[in-house]
């Protein structure tokens, strides 16, 4: 079953992970990075009773803007989206457990440890791309493995109803005729110089233009900010730390340091004595002086490492449960543990290596680490003290002169701008907020990560306006101009099209042929040029059909000659595997539409 699981998940869980979050399942995530963006638990939707917090939808929210997949000022009509599709999540979670759905602890390992984009160029589990993977899209281990646990569940459902959905030969076959269609034609270029005179606006058609577009030429809502940042590591610089703390601080990172793994396992079975049993023999074998990989080839029944002596690769705690974390991190280099039962499995585990530096090589770092550490009771009592004055204080630069801290500014910013700091998480929204906008306050201490704290409050602030026509005067030239260029433009194309239909010639049309082009151009060809070449009806005869297409600096003309058709070939299959896919779809979505239809959803 693992195998099976382990097959069908590689496809979407490698675009989950190195796309970092396909489209189809954007917004569905996990209740992670709890508190960072909202302190209400309250919930904005229950679904048959199950309710969906404020909270992990505030969390997904956040984590689709910073991930670039969700504009800032898109944020309500992502809120939305995002609560309708926890809805569905939802629901089809509350199918798979009525069905009797299940994925084991040690299945998810396993899936886990056997992903190749989690593996290193060696075909090893790697902890640290593990990790940077997950933090970059937002996940901790732990959050993962819930969601993982989740999608593979939901993609086994969407798969079982998928497989049931088909498509008739003559749908396949239509579909792929039409797709092999290939079109003749002739297409000839016009430009601004082809025109009798340079196009010129006046004052009055700038001005109507401008008052007619003026949602180009908004400028939204800015402030200007000061700022006290409270950074641990600016407090821990130049700190004085013993050898003996360095040597402490080691022995803690070497206690904690990822391991390189093997194991043999044997799944518990129906007969858990016997499966016992069968792993104290494979102890034994060890205890004489066995190899641990040939008993893992001959013992383990972890088909995906088993003919690899055993070998997980490097793991850090948090990756597997809890029992087999305990156990794997009990061991040092070379050691074996006794039978670890994970709840599904019975393991024995191998450390054959520590992934850590020398002391000498690391002793740059355990400084850092150890002047952090000492730094922390001042850097707590400062947080604390931050949050004191700035709540009772009337500005910020006696908050910044009493905790010995600089007092800083910026420039006009809007909510969605860019800069490093001001773009964390809550900054922005804390400027925006009507408490410290319109009344004046500071604002709370928002905690940008374990060592940083800021408290903001708005110096200045213009509202959202239209800029004055003599600030954009350019643009609106240039704007103005290249529509009207257009408009002239396909004016005389379309008196060159009624002459050439009426079976007369154009002189200075300088043509160029497209022969037998597909709906896959060549990327010579303009898109929308091929796109409007396929648009056209199909010639009667001798007779050409004619057309224009907007090109990107001007107008083409399109005499469209003949239409024909290609041999069949590899499109065709996969033309024949999207139609399957397509009905596939229809199939989910009338699951996930009679989910909706039986389901008891209030929305708050």
């Amino acid at each position: 079953m693992l195998q099976r699981i382990r097959d069908r998940s590689h496809g979407w869980v490698a675009k989950t992970i190195v796309g970092f979050i396909v489209v189809t399942f954007a917004f569905f995530g996990v209740e992670s990075i709890i508190g960072a963006f909202t302190g209400s638990s309250d919930e904005v939707a229950t679904v048959n009773g199950d309710k969906i917090s404020r909270q992990s939808v505030e969390t997904e929210v956040q984590r689709a803007i910073r991930s670039g997949q969700v504009a800032p000022e898109q944020e309500r009509e992502a809120r939305t989206q995002i609560i309708n599709q926890m809805i569905d999540s939802r629901l089809l979670d509350q199918y798979a457990e009525e069905g009797g759905l299940h994925l084991s602890d040690a299945q998810l390992d396993q899936l886990i440890v056997s992903l190749p984009e989690f593996q290193d160029d060696k075909g090893r589990f790697d902890a640290d791309v593990f990790r940077n993977r997950l933090a970059s899209a937002g996940y901790s281990p732990t959050s993962f493995r819930q969601q993982l646990s989740s999608d593979t569940l939901r993609e086994q459902l969407r798969q079982g109803f998928a497989s049931s959905a088909f498509v008739l030969p003559s749908e396949t076959e239509a579909l792929s005729k039409l797709q092999r269609q290939t079109r003749s034609f002739r297409y000839a270029t016009l430009s601004s110089a082809d025109l009798e005179a340079p196009v010129t606006l006046s004052d009055d058609e700038l001005t109507a233009w401008y008052d007619s577009h003026q949602q180009n030429y908004s400028r939204p809502a800015q402030v200007k900010l000061t700022y006290v940042l409270l950074d641990q590591a600016k407090l821990a610089e130049g700190g004085q730390v013993t050898d003996k703390a360095l040597q402490a601080e080691y022995a803690a990172k070497r206690a904690e340091a990822p391991r390189e793994i093997a194991h043999i396992m044997v799944e518990k079975g129906d007969d858990v004595a016997e499966s016992r049993s069968k792993l104290e023999a494979a102890r034994d074998q060890l205890a004489a002086g066995e190899d641990f990989g040939k008993v893992a080839a001959s013992v383990s029944e972890d088909s995906s490492t088993a003919d690899k002596g055993g070998e997980l690769g490097v793991i850090t705690r948090g990756i597997f449960g809890e029992e087999f974390d305990d156990a794997a991190f009990a061991l040092d280099e070379g050691q074996v543990s006794d039978i670890v039962d994970t709840g599904d499995s019975l393991h024995l585990i191998k450390v054959t290596g520590l992934d850590i530096a020398s002391f000498d090589d690391m002793r740059d770092e355990l400084l850092t680490d150890a002047r952090q550490s000492a730094s922390r009771d001042a850097f707590n009592e400062k947080a604390q003290q931050l949050k004191d004055e700035s709540f009772a204080a009337d500005d910020l630069k006696s908050v910044a002169k009493d905790l010995d801290l600089p007092l800083q500014q910026t420039d006009w910013v809007a909510q969605d701008t860019d800069d490093a700091l001001l773009s964390e998480p809550g900054v922005m929204s804390a400027a925006f907020d009507d408490e410290v906008l319109k009344e004046g306050y500071n604002s709370d201490v928002i905690e940008l990560d374990d060592s940083r704290r800021l408290v903001l409050r708005v110096a200045e602030q213009r509202p959202a306006t239209t800029l004055a026509f003599d600030e954009v005067k350019q643009q609106v030239q240039r704007e103005a101009t290249a529509d009207k260029t257009t408009n002239a433009l396909k004016a005389l194309a379309e008196s060159d099209l009624k002459t050439l239909s009426d079976g007369q010639q154009v002189d200075g049309i300088d043509w160029r042929e497209a022969k037998d082009v597909s709906r896959q151009a060549d990327s010579q060809l303009p898109q929308s040029l091929v796109k409007q070449a396929f648009a056209l009806a199909h010639p009667q005869g001798d007779k050409s059909v004619y057309g224009h297409a907007v090109l990107k600096n001007g107008i083409a003309l399109i005499e469209l000659t003949d239409v024909g058709e290609s041999e069949p070939g590899e499109m065709d299959q996969f033309l024949s595997r999207l139609a399957s896919r397509l009905q596939a779809q229809a199939a989910v979505q009338g699951l996930q539409e009679s989910l909706r239809e039986r389901a008891d959803i209030e929305r708050k």
